[in-house]
């Protein structure tokens, strides 16, 4: 019976690699990014939103701030800690706002690269970019537009606009005539639809304190793929 063991141990130890390596061409794997892209929504590259605007004189155009432009988490974890450990109500004191603007937490936010292919892009196009957030502004006033200015390289940059409302939002993309409105939240889609604008949506990491996760393309529009970072 021993002898029969050991027999059999050896014959699987030298049929291991083979299986490994049979087992690999029968399971080629998927990337995270692959398994994001297997959705049915309307995928669109950075490329083809260019292509899309060829011909078209400039424009102008929006972007959200957190999620889509920055992964801003880091402010939001700290204020949270720090006001509100239990809930969500440090969202609504004037404490963390100008905490996080006038000590500049958004110097530790972290620029996500699919906004810097697209502010190129639509700068290089001689397109107006206006970053439109919902942040409250607070009462010691603001250093986002300094952080996004230096962190893509933005020679001439509009001053952040604080909406803090999606009603705000809509009624400043209706003022000022955009054409696009990019962002990561649900709402950023609403507002954009409401004010009869072209939507697109970059994807919100995964890891991001802003739960719970969006629906991308829930709402038909045009959905960035590997946007998360």
């Amino acid at each position: 019976m021993r002898r029969s063991l050991t027999i059999a141990t050896a014959f699987l130890m030298l049929a291991a690699p083979a299986f490994a390596e049979d087992a690999s061409n029968l399971n080629p794997g998927i990337t995270t990014s692959e398994i994001l892209d297997t959705a049915p929504v309307h995928w669109v590259s950075v490329g083809q939103i260019e292509a899309s605007l060829q011909g078209q004189a400039p424009t102008t155009v929006g972007f959200d701030v957190d999620d889509t432009v920055l992964f801003s988490s880091p402010c939001f974890y700290y204020g949270k800690a720090k006001y509100s450990p239990t809930s969500e109500d440090y969202l609504k004191m004037d404490a963390f706002w100008t905490d996080i603007h006038t000590n500049n937490c958004d110097q530790y936010s972290i620029p996500k690269e699919v906004a810097r292919h697209l502010i190129d892009m639509h700068t290089a196009r001689g397109d107006t970019i206006y970053f439109i957030t919902g942040r409250t502004r607070g009462s010691g006033g603001e250093t986002l537009t300094a952080a996004i200015k230096k962190d893509f390289g933005i020679e001439k940059m509009n001053d952040v606009v604080f909406t803090a409302s999606s009603e705000n939002k809509v009624q400043f993309l209706k003022d000022h005539k955009l054409t696009i409105y990019y962002g990561d939240a649900d709402s950023d889609m609403k507002a954009a639809i409401a004010a009869g604008i072209r939507p697109i949506r970059v994807m919100r990491a995964q890891n991001s304190t802003y739960k719970p996760d969006p629906k991308n393309g829930k709402f038909g529009e045009e959905v960035i793929v590997n946007s998360t970072n």
